[in-house]
């Protein structure tokens, strides 16, 4: 395989390559400030990075990638106890950070690099660390996960997995070096630091990182130049907000060839919004930690509305029910738990042979833990996570997804969340969790349970109806049912 930037070494030019703020380095000046960088871990087998939203994030990522060294991306907000966790498991042999930040307690033990992204010119080719190339199934990343159902697991993603999901991304998004990026998003995940820096670099293009999202950047950068943008659904919901009384950037939005949505599902009401204001349609794509990219709508496709797409060139995707057996139907209401397989995967849990070896099937297939149905033309709508999301009411199996983008389409529904909880007579009964937009004036329960019922299905309407004043969400925007009420 070949490098992961070739235009850190093949293009001397003076093409930008990262924008953060008013800070910004060129092709030949990320080079040599990675170059710096690789030299200085190069024989290292892991390598933590204090993962701010700031060049030197990005800069250390490149650098460690470049001298065939893991990069461990800490995420500043951790706290004591997970970061504690993730740096016993994962055991890195030193934290790069940007010069005076200040780091915690728990990093101060380690070799500190303080990682200089002062935009020097290099000569051509001055960039690449010396030394014997990486090979394909060499790790790149260790990213952990969310730790929801235990100890955060770090996910080892090789470069053969970077390489393959960001090519079939630009397949599927015909993305190219004219493209200019710009996103706010965190960079110690798959989504802000994959495909939003990576992603840019390995085409040849440039980002531009807002460091903080506000519709005030998107409407900037979006009218200056950029193409594409990335965000989470939080961010999509305040642009969405924002559209009626901010003519400016429904015209930045217009003008911008790629809206991308993901880390969580963008509600139908929020997609319908922003494209009556800018005739523009936001596409989803779906992928995890473990797997980076699985789907996406197509540039050249259907933008529709909750689904994230067709399978990428490369991947396999399959909908598995509870007895392993396949669901075949593309029929847009049989659901099944969604596995793939490719070189999209990542290979294994750091130091946990257990739980790869129960995250896949004896055949090779990756149990996502998501369900899904299947549309007629293939395209995929998930549902909701197997363990939090498949609802059994009266026999029938219920992504609570779908509910909640019907609830969603009331106007006295400001955010919603949908669970189910044990029921004598049906098993489980439909619960919706609902922050109301006049929290003086809730909608009634019976009001919600027959919205749902004429736009669904009458068993899929809601049993129970709760208010709230907000829902619990992590960093990426995802609501957190298991922080729900009890």
């Amino acid at each position: 395989m070949s490098s992961l930037f070739p235009a850190l070494s093949e293009d001397p030019s003076g093409r930008p390559a990262l924008r953060f703020g008013a800070r910004s380095l060129t092709y030949a000046q990320l080079a040599s400030a990675a170059g710096a960088v690789g030299a200085r871990v190069r024989g290292a087998e892991r390598v933590a990075v204090w993962a701010t939203p700031s060049l030197e994030t990005a800069v250390a990522v490149v650098g460690a990638l470049l001298a065939g060294v893991a990069a461990v991306p800490l995420n500043p907000k951790s706290g004591d106890k997970e970061l504690g966790h993730i740096l016993g498991d994962s055991a890195p042999g030193m934290v790069l950070a940007a010069p005076g930040d200040e780091l915690p307690p728990a990093l101060r033990e380690l070799e500190r690099i303080d990682v200089e992204a002062g935009g020097r010119d290099a000569g051509h080719g001055a960039g690449a660390p010396v030394g014997a190339p990486a090979g394909d199934e060499d790790p790149a990343l260790v990213v952990y996960t969310s730790g929801t159902t235990g100890p955060p697991k770090g996910a080892v993603i090789p470069r053969r997995a970077i390489a393959t999901t960001l090519d079939a991304l630009a397949d599927a998004w015909q993305w190219t070096g004219a493209d200019v990026l710009v996103h706010g998003l965190p960079l110690f995940h798959v989504h802000g630091l994959v495909l939003g820096i990576l992603g840019p670099l390995r085409r040849g293009g440039s980002v531009r990182h807002l460091g903080r999202f506000d519709t005030e950047g998107v409407t900037r950068e979006l009218s200056t130049g950029a193409s594409m943008l990335f965000g989470v659904p939080t961010m999509y919901h305040r642009i969405a907000e924002a559209l009626p009384d901010d003519p400016a950037l429904a015209e930045a939005l217009a003008g911008a060839r790629l809206l991308v949505s993901g880390s969580a599902a963008l509600p139908v009401h929020d997609h319908e919004r922003i494209a009556a204001a800018t005739g523009r349609r936001v596409i989803e794509r779906y992928g995890m930690t473990e797997t980076l990219m699985n789907t996406s709508v197509r540039a050249d496709g259907e933008a529709r509305a909750g689904t994230v797409g067709v399978p990428l060139p490369g991947v396999e995707l399959r909908l598995v029910d509870e007895d392993g057996s396949a669901v075949e139907a593309y029929d847009g209401e049989s659901v099944g738990e969604i596995q793939v397989r490719g070189p999209n995967l990542f290979t294994a849990y750091l130091n946990r042979p257990d739980a790869t070896a129960a995250a896949f099937t004896p055949d090779g297939w990756f149990r996502t833990g998501d369900v899904a149905v299947r549309d007629p033309d293939g395209y995929v709508r998930i549902v909701g996570r197997k363990a939090t999301d498949l609802i059994k009411s009266g026999g029938y199996k219920i992504g609570a997804g779908e509910i909640e983008n019907a609830l969603l389409e009331h106007p006295g529904v400001r955010e919603a969340a949908v669970t189910g909880e044990p029921d004598e007579d049906l098993g489980e009964r439909i619960v919706a969790w609902v922050v109301p937009t006049d929290p003086g004036s809730p909608p009634a329960e019976a009001a919600l349970a027959d919205h749902v019922a004429r736009r669904l299905a009458p068993h899929k309407r809601p049993r129970v109806v709760r208010y709230l004043d907000a829902l619990p969400r992590n960093d990426m925007g995802k609501i957190m049912k298991r922080a729900l009420p009890s």
